[in-house]
């Protein structure tokens, strides 16, 4: 006699392991965004000012356009521990519930839908490899003449980076979004 639940859920469980699976890809997906930022200073103390900044975090200039004030820096982005422990955790938990599932679904199977577990550590090697690359920061600055503070000079930067990158840079630069 079948149970009309264990079909169920194992449909059920089979969806969530496919969720599980699009969102161990999506954990090195390249999610680079471009923004405009105001800053207050002149382009030319800013652009010493982020020449410093990314030499801090390991960047290096790749190329300098100083016709249209535009810089490319590249580093190279190592991947996180924690996600990487995550990312096995996570998936271990999916799989043991996906062979508890299959046990209940397919009683004469034996200890067979147990091992799934064992591919886990999979997930981690996979973030591992697919995080760990080169990154490029690509900036051009534009000088603004701002009206509202007495004719005040102000840069505009035009910032192509990781979307973490970004905030990083918002904030260690005190820049402002464009309006």
């Amino acid at each position: 006699m079948l149970i009309p639940v264990i079909p169920s859920t194992f449909v059920l469980t089979l969806l969530l392991a496919i969720g599980l699976f699009f969102f161990i890809r999506a954990s090195i997906k390249d999610r680079t965004q471009q923004e405009q930022l105001i800053a207050e200073q002149e382009a030319d103390s800013l652009l010493t000012e982020t020449q410093q900044y990314f030499a801090s975090r390991a960047y290096r200039v790749t190329e300098l356009n100083r016709e249209n004030n535009q810089i490319t820096f590249e580093g190279l982005v190592r991947p996180s521990w924690f996600l990487a422990i995550f990312l096995t955790l996570l998936t271990a938990v999916g799989l043991l519930c996906l062979g508890l599932v299959l046990s209940m679904a397919i009683p004469n199977t034996g200890k067979l839908p147990w091992g799934l577990v064992l591919l886990s550590p999979l997930a981690g090697w996979f973030y591992w490899q697919g995080a760990r690359r080169p990154e490029q920061v690509s900036l051009k600055l534009d000088a603004v003449l701002d009206q509202g503070k007495g004719n005040q000079t102000q840069s505009l930067i035009t910032v192509t980076a990781h979307r973490d990158e970004l905030a990083t840079l918002k904030q260690a630069l005190h820049l402002k979004p464009c309006e």
